[in-house]
C-alpha cells in the first residue's frame, strides 16, 4: 500500500466489494493530477479520507474496467491505521462509513471483509465473470446455435493474443476461459413497454481467472458477428489460432456501455453477489437518498439512452437503455455511534 505501519498503531487490511454505473467515469482506476477525467477509485479514496487513518488510505483494485464499463461486483483491498489505543473498525462499520461519505450516487460499497495483512485483491482472485447485454430489433436476428458453436472454440486454455487490444500490461496472453454462455433475456422493468415489444434482449457471460485488455468486448463482437452471419464458427477458430490482434476480423470491439463486471471471487470468501437471473435483468442501482427521480416518482439512477450499430448490420443496437443493474441494499448503519466515531477520532 506504499506506507508501513506507524509505531503504536494497528494496521487492519480489508477487502471491500463495490458497485458502480460506469457512465460518468474514466474507468475504475484513479486519475491522478489536474485532469478533468475521474475514476471510481478517486471517489472511494476521497470517502476513505474521513476514516482518519494515520496513513492515507489507498485502494488496490482487483479488476480494472474501462471508461463506460459498469460493475455489479468489483473488489479492492485497503489498509486503515487508527491512532494508538483505538481498535480496528468492524467490516460493517467500515462499509457504512465509506457509503456515508461517497459523493457520487453511482458508486456503492456493498460488503467488507477483514483479511490478512498479505492479502492482495488482484492476485488472490480465483474467478472473474463479465456479462454483456445487448438488444436486437427482431426476435431471430442472432443465430444462437452458431454463436454457441463458435464459443466452444474459445473455451479452455489458449493464447488469446488475437482478442487483445494494444496497451495491455500483461506479460503473457495465455488465458483459460472456463465458461462462455449466451441466451435471450427479459428486458427488465425499466424499459418502456412500447420499446420492449420492438426489441429482443440478449446476455453473453464469460468466466476466467483473469482476462486480457478488452478481451471480453472483442470476443463479444466476434460472437455477435457470428450470430449475424458475418462470420462462421470455423472463422472464429482461425482468428484465435492466428494470434494476430490486427487481423481484418479482429478489429471489432463491442462498446463499453453494454459490459458489466459481474463478480470477483476468492477462496473462503462468500460475498453477497448480485444475481443476474432473467427476472432481475434491468433493475437499476438505487443508492439511498442520492438517486435521481423519474416523473413517475420512482427513485433510481437514470441511464442516458444512446446506441451503436455494427457497420453493415443495422438490425443490432448496442444500447445503454437496456442494461441491467443490481438492486442496491439500503444500508442503514447498525452502529451509528461507531460510524460517527470513524469520522471524528
Amino acid at each position: 500500500m506504499g506506507s508501513g505501519p506507524v509505531a503504536g498503531c494497528v494496521r487492519a487490511r480489508y477487502l471491500v466489494y463495490f458497485q458502480y454505473v460506469g457512465t460518468d467515469f474514466n474507468g475504475v482506476a484513479a486519475v491522478r493530477g489536474a485532469q478533468r477525467a475521474v475514476g471510481v477509485q478517486n471517489y472511494l479514496e476521497e470517502a476513505a479520507e474521513r476514516l482518519n487513518s494515520v496513513v492515507p488510505v489507498k485502494f488496490t483494485i482487483s479488476s480494472r474496467t474501462d471508461a463506460g464499463v459498469h460493475a455489479l461486483g468489483n473488489a479492492a483491498h485497503l489498509d486503515v491505521q487508527r491512532r494508538s489505543g483505538l481498535p480496528p473498525f468492524s467490516p460493517e462499520v467500515l462499509a457504512e462509513a465509506l457509503n456515508a461519505h461517497l459523493k457520487h450516487p453511482a458508486i456503492r460499497v456493498v460488503q467488507a471483509f477483514r483479511v490478512p495483512s498479505d492479502f492482495h485483491a488482484r492476485h488472490a482472485a480465483t474467478s472473474r465473470t463479465y456479462v454483456y447485454r445487448l438488444a436486437t430489433g427482431c426476435p431471430r436476428c442472432l443465430d444462437l446455435a452458431s454463436m454457441q458453436e463458435a464459443a466452444q472454440h474459445l473455451l479452455g486454455t489458449h493464447d488469446f493474443s488475437a482478442f487483445q487490444s494494444a496497451g495491455s500490461p500483461a506479460t503473457s496472453s495465455v488465458r483459460t476461459l472456463r465458461r462462455a454462455s449466451m441466451h435471450p433475456d427479459l428486458a427488465g422493468p425499466f424499459v418502456l413497454a412500447q420499446e420492449s415489444r420492438k426489441l429482443r434482449f440478449w446476455s453473453l457471460e464469460f468466466e476466467s481467472q483473469s482476462f486480457l485488455y478488452r478481451q471480453v468486448r472483442r470476443m463479444t463482437a466476434v460472437l455477435v458477428a457470428v450470430g449475424l452471419g458475418a462470420l462462421t464458427p470455423t472463422q472464429v477458430k482461425a482468428i484465435l489460432e492466428s494470434r494476430d490482434p490486427l487481423g481484418r476480423h479482429q478489429r471489432r470491439v463491442a462498446p463499453a456501455q453494454g459490459l458489466f463486471l459481474k463478480s470477483v471471487l476468492y477462496r473462503e470468501l462468500v460475498p453477497v453477489s448480485p444475481s443476474l437471473s432473467s427476472q432481475q435483468m434491468g433493475i437499476q442501482l438505487m443508492p439511498s437518498g442520492k438517486a435521481r427521480t423519474q416523473k413517475a416518482g420512482r427513485s433510481r439512477l437514470d441511464l442516458q439512452t444512446s446506441g451503436w450499430r455494427p457497420a453493415g448490420h443495422g438490425q443490432v443496437a448496442w444500447r445503454r437503455s437496456c442494461l441491467p443493474m443490481a438492486s442496491m441494499p439500503q444500508m442503514t448503519p447498525r452502529h451509528p455511534a461507531e460510524v460517527r466515531a470513524a469520522m471524528t477520532q
